[in-house]
């Protein structure tokens, strides 16, 4: 009797192993805009079975969302489907009532958001949104609902859920957020999860360990997934398989290895050349940009949607190809398919070697630069009081300061870039402006071009106002969205310049042509643009001055990856012509190794290392360095780097640290030292500095070598 059960359960799970889950079946999604029907997504199938874990690419705009929602039926009063079948469990959900939706929701599909933020109530605790939900399906409100709401919060690595559930989304980062998203949607052990670029907002170590949770739980369960994202380093670690999407077509699908490996239709090839690979840098190789932008609704082209875009375009690509089955697991739309299997079409297509248009043209070390101190930071500190509660104010209780930035120093040469990478929280931003003069400086001293600046905007004179500009990480906070693009351009060209109104719009045109944009373009308001313009004409207005050192704001953090390469190699055009430097801030290891020269590694307010590119990726790393450089996703699904996940979220800034800053959440730290006492700085033989207590010989011996570009990764950019 055992044995049958025993049978009879290993039957189940071989069962369950391969029952399907999702079939997509030629859908056909539009839209109605303005009196028409217009067609997002096109003939679009797909399948996924349980236990599989499926991505979705595509540059904005390409239908990705789209699809996420019909899966869901909840495309809006503007959306239907205009044809085709959408199966769940082999139930067609595009018939269900509202009252069969709001059954399947949640206990057969789940939906993980990109922003948190967005889809938590502000005005109630955690642990009465995950008990709702728990109750709509269960029927009640009780104890066991909420003694389920504490497990979901532990089964998603929150610490002290006790407290979490207390809280409003406003008190916990945006990790936790998203943690709590993710255990709102496991809460009813859906079949299938849908991953809305779930970490697209996340610094890398937090995505990291969110990846690694979703890989878990999904393992554990036997659940499906569809990531739908434009990160393809993402896709390549956390995929199974992969579907590529352009302009509401399927252009390419089959196994993560294979695509990686030797992707067949020129959309890929142009995504997968367009990614800054960690360990390149712009010295060796320029990034591929795909020329052009997707077709908007309506104004897609009667043949093959990419043909605009295309480096290998042909006449024949007139016509729509079909989409060819390759071997029963790959699929491809392209009338060319063949010649790039065979290897008669390769990487040189899609290699900014051969340059498309000024922009991508390659260039060598800039000539200017040297050895200058350009802006010099001596021992900055930037703090905010924080305010005080009423029953503070009345006992008189003093109020509390946030360090974000603390004795912090640092240079940057002339000609030169220096990446500023951190996790979110740690200092970047603030920094940035407490150089603009934009945030109050506690202590210390900014010289720039050897004066010390007066700590206040105001107090600067024109000059060296123009010397030193910022970009901001959001284009659209940059721009007023009432004024024309021409207009935003010309004020600030009129007051930095003192030119007259129709030199300054003659500048601004031709700053446009210098940032790849049309003239015409002065016309338009921020609306009408997408998002990688808008960050150009930012750029475009930075230029304007011609500033010596430039701040750069996370600027292509929210960009696809083609628009992403436009705007580093537009900013590497600009320095190699004009010889100004950067301070570029971001969380994005791969982005700062392939523009920097120098890069700075801050935590919690600290500086934790200053090294040479050259040295960045190798032994030895400071210990939280060395975590950011293993959790960065890399474009390679035959890579798997050795792994470091930091446990918990950063501390409060509001915490006094005796000892090194990191040493709660350090995977090598030494016990008592770095709990009570402050670091040394420690230097390499080539110059390059540490903050940490562990002898540099130690963690030479003890630390992997975790990315060789030359060694490891290959791909379209080699």
């Amino acid at each position: 009797m055992e044995l049958q059960s025993f049978i009879k359960s290993m039957n189940k799970n071989i069962e369950r192993t391969k029952r399907l889950v999702l079939r997509i079946s030629e859908l056909t999604v539009a839209y109605r805009q303005r009196n028409e029907i217009l067609d997002a997504v096109r003939d679009f199938s797909l399948e996924i079975e349980s236990g599989q874990k499926y991505g979705l690419v595509g540059e904005s705009g390409s239908g990705k969302t789209t699809i996420a929602l019909a899966i869901l039926n909840y495309l809006g009063e503007d959306g239907f489907v205009r044809g085709g079948r959408i199966e769940l469990n082999g139930e067609n959900i595009l018939n269900f009532s509202k009252s069969q939706l709001r059954r399947v929701w949640g206990s057969e599909v789940s939906l993980v958001p990109q922003n948190p933020q967005a889809s938590l109530n502000p005005s109630m605790r955690i642990g009465d949104q995950i008990a709702e939900i728990l109750a709509s399906k269960n029927g009640n409100h009780d104890s066991e609902v909420r003694s389920k709401a504490l497990s979901l919060l532990a089964r998603v690595n929150i610490p002290d859920p006790e407290r979490v559930v207390k809280t409003y989304p406003y008190q916990i980062s945006g990790g936790m957020q998203q943690r709590v998203l993710i255990a709102m949607a496991l809460s009813l052990n859906p079949d299938l999860l849908i991953l809305d670029e779930p970490t697209t907002a996340l610094d890398v170590t937090t995505e990291a360990s969110i990846l690694d949770l979703l890989q878990e739980e999904i393992a554990s369960s036997d659940a499906s997934a569809l990531y739908v994202t434009h990160n393809m380093g993402v896709v390549a670690q956390f995929c199974d398989r992969i579907a590529v999407l352009y302009a509401g077509d399927l252009v390419e699908d089959g196994p993560i290895e294979e695509i990686f490996q030797k992707p067949l239709h020129p959309y890929t090839m142009g995504l997968l050349a367009s990614i800054p690979n960690l360990g390149a840098t712009r010295r060796e190789a320029k990034l591929f940009s795909i020329p052009g932008q997707i077709p908007p609704l309506g104004a897609r082209p009667d043949g093959c949607v990419f043909a605009p875009r295309c480096p290998i375009a042909l006449d024949i690509c007139s016509s729509a190809p079909e989409l060819t089955k390759i071997n029963n697991c790959r699929s491809v739309r392209c009338h060319r398919w063949e010649e790039i299997e065979k290897g008669l079409i390769g990487s040189a297509e899609f290699s900014s070697s051969k340059p498309q248009d000024s922009i991508e043209k390659p260039f060598s070390k800039p000539v200017h630069e040297n050895t200058q101190i350009l802006l010099d930071l001596k021992n900055v500190s930037v703090h905010f009081e924080t305010q005080r509660s009423i029953a503070d104010l009345l006992s008189g209780h003093p109020p509390s300061s946030v360090k974000a930035v603390k004795g912090f120093n640092l240079s940057v040469l002339g000609g030169m870039t220096v990446g500023l990478v951190g996790e979110s929280g740690s200092g970047k931003t603030t920094l940035g402006r407490g150089i603009m003069g934009l945030e109050h400086l506690t202590e210390g001293e900014v010289e720039f071009s050897g004066e010390v600046l007066p700590v206040k905007l105001f107090e600067r004179d024109l000059e060296t106002i123009k010397d030193l500009q910022i970009v901001f990480q959001n284009p659209d906070e940059a721009l007023n969205p009432h004024l024309r693009v021409g207009t935003s351009l010309r004020i600030p060209i009129q007051r930095l310049l003192s030119i007259n109104r129709d030199e300054a719009g003659e500048k601004a045109k031709r700053l446009l042509e210098a940032v790849q944009l049309p003239v015409d373009t002065v016309h338009k308001m921020p609306h009408q643009l997408s998002g990688g313009e808008k960050q150009r004409v930012a750029l475009a207005r930075s230029f304007a001055s011609n500033p010596s050192l430039l701040i750069v704001d996370e600027p292509v953090s929210s960009l696809d990856v083609s628009v992403q390469a436009a705007v580093l190699n537009l900013l590497d055009q600009q320095q190699v012509k004009t010889g100004n430097s950067y301070l570029f801030i971001s969380h994005n290891l791969a982005v700062i190794g392939y523009m920097a020269d120098i890069v700075a590694v801050i935590y919690l307010g600290y500086l934790m290392e200053v090294t040479r590119i050259e040295e960045l990726f190798k032994p030895p790393y400071h210990p939280y360095t060395e975590a950011l450089l293993s959790a960065v996703p890399v474009p390679d699904p035959s890579i798997r780097k050795h792994r470091i996940r930091l446990v918990g979220d950063l501390p409060s800034p509001l915490s006094e640290f005796r000892g090194c800053p990191f040493n709660n959440r350090c995977p090598r730290v030494l016990g008592e030292i770095c709990e009570t006492r402050k670091p040394e700085w420690q230097f390499d033989q080539h110059g390059n500095r540490y903050f940490c207590h562990i002898p540099l010989e130690e963690l030479e011996k003890t630390q992997d070598v975790l990315i060789d570009q030359k060694e490891e990764i290959s791909g379209i950019n080699d």
